[in-house]
Order: structure tokens, then C-alpha cells, then sequence
């Protein structure tokens, strides 16, 4: 079915009320531009962000795009908050709450200023899953473009990137590297603009994306600093025009299948964390089923195929010479474990996209077959138990074995967990708790500076680690995190003391806290909450106060209801 490009749009200009018209004819529009379809462009303009630097130009050849395809292209601010200068210290309390403040930003403005179709572009973890739930809530025609990653930089003949610079500078505070040449990685490994180039959270989620069906083929591989990235920009005016005209919305697009596809991609890549919670939360603004249940299931029976770091070494610079994403898609496809029906931002389906992209070529080391994967399963697990009712995501990418039984070592900062790594107290068999870091208590920020404390070789992999916050996609180690219901609502972790044995098991998705229910309850009487205070903090006192907890993606309480604290 067809419908005219301002479907919108027309209402304002051809409306009851012509006075707005005079604004539109001082931009310098013509009769015949009044009559175009408008497109909102969301920038994520922060120039003090690497990841965003080259926003502004992006979404310039994107209007431009627009221009030629006979429609009008208005790019429009968001907020772009950097995940990693936010790290360790009380500004990374502002990340996730961003992401909030974006869908809410870009839902404003194109239902403020009647637009006909949103553009959003993906520059860094939250703009892009933030522009998504937009459209999931809106139902305007659009779909989300890539701002590309960053190049590797390099380091004695190797390349580096932001992972190396974490790895070292907990390597330099125990002793393991030199403090010069963990400082010269740390100059090299960000040469330039785009988001980070591993397996982190940005990558995976324009991967998802990519196999959700949301972004263009091609695009979450293609690298920031390219002509193509440029060239691919303009090309999105005629994908929206198609859109518009032939009222695809993102509603048709964002199905259950799809959903599947998405978590299938970033199992099988060896996704970040993040990737999760921004699913659960675009699902529930898409008003599509799909919880961490059904995750779970996922989980469980997606084989990682594809090494990047942080679990190989190779990154989205590498694929894209491969061949890029589809490359990789195609080779889920062909195992049988996408959805080849489900449609995409295109008109066409997955299958059709991917039906002449070549097979993934021999001799390299990036991208591995289903029956001769990387790991069996992916290195993401969900579990569930009386220590987190309403589950846990972990990353165990270094993890050998699927179960792990340890004693606690209970936190409430976490810049005391490395503390406690450099004077010796972390010992192999452990399980470091770290609690009143979640969304009511703070706004759940990555603790970067935490789980990259615990990659050091005496205890990566050796150690584990249990959250109700989140962690950055460049984290590795067995973590678990989104722990849910959190500390601050009063979840069992808050309940956890030193030296409690707590067991996991992967694969059958169970995490148990060995205490009885009996002193559990003793100890529920005399609990009082360690929330810090941030209520006089505007937006952050917002957030706090209306978020939903992890198992629904964090979205807001006043939008739904339903998704209340259960304790």
C-alpha cells in the first residue's frame, strides 16, 4: 500500500493553519518543498567524544541524500554522553539514562515538528539503541545508520584499540607491564574518529541491527573514517523515500522472528552485554513479547562464530575487509539459525539481502562454520534463582569451565574492587559482589574500572563476578550482571555477606545464593538500603525514580506500568 511522503508532514503545511508555513519559507523553501516529505535526522552532537566527532558531517550527507530523493532532511540535536570518559567516576552515572533522555529527545521532535520519517545515527552505545526505541514507540518510517567504527591503532607492529589500553593499565598497576609502555598503548590505540572496534557495545549493537533489520546492509561494518561511509550516507535519502511511499514502519519490521535474529547475531558474535539490555527495552516499546526467557534459549543453542576481541583479537576494521556484517549473516543464514522471511528497512527480506553475498573465504581466522565453531554456545548465559529472580546476564568468554561455585567478597563502590585487586585481597575462587550500582540506585553505570582490575592472568577467568550494573562490552572475564531485582530495591544481592557460597551453573541457567531462606529473611528484618542520594539531581533523579529494573531493559515505569519492582 502507498501513501504520499508527508503523509505528516501535509498536515502542518497544507493545514488549517498556514502561519507555520512562514517559518518553512524563511529556511528557504520553496511551494514545491512545502510539499516534500520531511525526514528528522538525530545527531548525536558531542565533539568532545571520538565516537561522535564526525556526527555532524554524517548527518549532512544524510540530509544531503535526502535532498536528492526529493524529500528535506532537518538533522537535530541529541545528547551523546561517551561511555568511556564517563568510566570510574560519578558521571558514568548519566550513560544509560542517556539512552532514555535520546528516545525521549527524538520522540519530541518529530512529533513536535510533524516530521514524516526519523534517521538515527549510531555513533557510540546509547544514541543507537536510544534512536531505535524512538521508532519502535513512534512507529514513524526510519531506520538507524552507522557512524562506523574507528581504525585499530598500532603498537610494535600490532594492532591496538581501547580494549589493550584497560588490559594494560591494570597490567601496569600490579606490576605485569611497565608504566611507559602501558601509557604508549594508551596514545596509539585511538587514532581517530568512530565508535570502539571490538565486540563491544556499540559494534554489537549496529550488528543487531544489521540482522534485526532496522539498519542498511553493510552499514555497522563500513569504518567511520571512509569514503563509503560518506557514500552510503547519501544513499539513505532513497531507502527512506522507499519507505515512506511504500509505508514500511519500523512495527513491520521489529516482529518476534526478528527479535530472534537479532540475539542470534550477537550470541554468535560474541556480543556485549548491552546488546541485551537494549533488546529487552526495544521490544518493549515494539509491544513484541520477548524477554529474557526467551533469551535464555537462545543463549543456550548459538554457537560463537566469529573471534573478535574481547574474546579473539580481531575487530569490525577486520570484517569489513572481509567483507563486512553480511558476510557474517549470511554465514548464520546458510546454518540455518536466521529468520530468511523477516523484512527489513530495504523492502526486501534477510534472505534476499544476503542472497548474493559470497560464503566467508578460506584462510582466515575471523569468522568460523556452525560445526566447527569457536564455542559451542555462546559465551553470553541468562540465569535465574533466589539470588536473581528476575535473572542475570553473564559473559563468561573466559570462563573454561560452564559452572563455578566461590565464596563472596561483597562491594558497594566499585572503584574499591580494584583497589582490592592491587593490595592482594581477590583470590582465585572468589565471587566479588558489587551492589547499589543498578538503575534505581544510580543509574546503573559500566564498571570498567572494576572488571578490568579482575582481567589480570592470576585471575581472569578464575574469579567471578556479580552485579546489579552493567559492564562495558571491551569487559571479559566470568561476569555476571543486570542482576535483578538490584540491591537498592531490596534484591537478594543486597542481602549477600561476606563469605556466602554462591554457585552458577551456564548451561542450565541457575545461580544460587547458599544460604537458607530462614536467615535470608533474618537478614531481610535489619537491611537498610545503601542507595546513594541522588535526588536533587535533576534528570538523574528522574530517571531513578521511574526506571523499570534490567529485565525490562530499564525502560521507564510511567510509559509502563506494568514493569513494577518486585523484591
Amino acid at each position: 500500500m502507498s501513501q504520499s511522503p508527508n503523509w505528516n508532514s501535509g498536515r502542518l503545511t497544507g493545514g488549517w493553519q498556514q502561519g507555520v508555513n512562514a517559518f518553512y519559507y524563511g529556511l528557504g523553501f520553496s511551494d514545491e518543498d512545502l510539499e516534500r516529505g520531511q525526514v528528522g535526522i538525530g545527531t548525536p552532537l558531542l565533539e568532545g567524544n571520538l565516537c561522535n566527532l564526525h556526527a555532524h558531517e554524517l548527518a549532512s550527507k544524510v540530509a544531503e541524500g535526502c535532498q536528492q530523493a526529493g524529500l528535506v532532511g532537518f538533522p537535530f540535536g541529541t545528547p551523546g554522553v561517551s561511555d568511556n570518559i564517563s568510566q570510574g567516576h560519578e558521571g558514568g552515572n548519566g550513560s544509560l539514562p542517556s539512552r532514555n533522555l535520546i528516545a525521549n529527545s527524538a520522540e519530541c521532535v518529530i512529533t513536535a515538528h510533524g516530521y514524516d520519517s526519523l534517521v538515527g545515527l549510531h555513533h557510540c552505545d546509547k544514541n543507537g539503541p536510544g534512536f531505535a526505541m524512538a521508532l519502535a514507540r513512534t512507529n514513524f518510517p526510519g531506520l538507524i545508520v552507522s557512524g562506523g567504527s574507528i581504525q585499530p591503532g598500532c603498537h610494535e607492529g600490532r594492532d591496538v584499540t581501547i580494549l589493550d589500553v584497560y588490559d594494560s593499565q591494570a597490567a601496569a598497576n600490579v606490576g605485569n607491564m611497565s608504566k611507559e609502555e602501558a601509557n604508549q598503548i594508551l596514545r596509539k590505540a585511538c587514532p581517530g574518529p568512530g565508535g570502539c572496534g571490538i565486540a563491544a557495545s556499540f559494534n554489537t549493537w549496529g550488528i543487531a541491527m544489521e540482522a534485526i533489520g532496522l539498519m542498511p546492509p553493510y552499514s555497522s561494518s563500513i569504518p567511520a573514517d571512509t569514503p563509503a561511509k560518506r557514500e552510503e550516507c547519501l544513499a539513505v535519502g532513497s531507502l527512506v523515500h522507499g519507505l515512506l511511499v511504500n509505508d514500511l514502519r519500523p512495527r513491520d519490521i521489529l516482529t518476534n522472528e526478528a527479535f530472534v535474529n537479532a540475539t542470534v547475531a550477537i550470541a554468535a558474535a560474541g556480543g556485549s552485554t548491552n546488546g541485551i539490555l537494549h533488546l529487552l527495552a526495544l521490544a518493549r516499546e515494539a509491544e513484541v513479547s520477548f524477554g529474557l526467557s526467551d533469551i535464555q534459549g537462545i543463549l543456550r543453542s548459538t554457537p560463537v562464530m566469529a573471534n573478535f576481541a574481547p574474546r579473539g583479537k580481531r575487530t569490525m576494521v577486520d570484517l569489513h575487509n572481509l567483507g563486512g556484517t553480511p558476510l557474517f549473516l549470511k554465514l548464520l543464514l546458510d546454518a540455518g539459525l536466521l529468520h530468511g522471511d523477516c523484512i527489513t528497512v530495504t523492502g526486501k527480506t534477510i534472505a534476499e539481502n544476503l542472497s548474493g553475498v559470497p560464503g566467508a573465504p578460506d584462510g582466515q581466522d575471523l569468522l568460523a562454520s556452525a560445526d566447527q565453531p569457536f564455542k559451542a554456545h555462546a559465551d553470553m548465559q541468562v540465569c535465574f534463582g533466589n539470588l536473581a529472580p528476575d535473572g542475570v546476564v553473564f559473559k563468561v568468554s573466559s570462563m573454561e569451565k560452564t559452572s563455578f561455585t566461590g565464596s563472596a567478597l561483597c562491594f558497594d563502590d566499585a572503584r574499591e574492587v580494584s583497589q582490592a585487586v592491587e593490595a592482594g585481597k581477590i583470590k582465585p575462587g572468589m565471587v566479588v559482589v558489587l551492589r547499589y550500582q543498578g538503575p534505581v540506585a544510580c543509574g546503573m553505570p559500566e564498571v570498567l574500572v572494576a572488571t578490568a582490575a579482575l582481567a589480570l592472568p592470576e585471575l581472569d577467568g578464575k574469579v567471578a563476578f556479580l552485579s546489579d550494573t552493567r559492564v562495558s562490552g571491551v569487559s571479559h572475564g566470568a561476569i555476571g550482571v543486570h542482576c535483578a531485582p538490584e540491591a537498592a530495591v531490596g534484591g537478594p544481592i543486597a542481602l549477600v555477606e561476606d563469605g556466602d557460597e554462591i554457585s552458577f551453573d551456564l548451561l542450565a541457567g541457575e545461580i544460587t545464593l547458599q544460604v537458607s531462606e530462614e536467615d535470608l529473611a533474618t537478614r531481610r528484618k535489619t537491611w537498610k538500603s545503601a542507595k546513594p542520594d541522588y535526588e536533587s539531581r535533576g534528570y538523574l533523579a528522574d530517571f531513578t525514580a521511574t526506571v523499570a529494573q534490567a529485565n525490562f531493559g530499564c525502560v521507564s515505569r510511567a510509559h509502563y506500568p506494568e514493569c513494577e519492582h518486585d523484591a
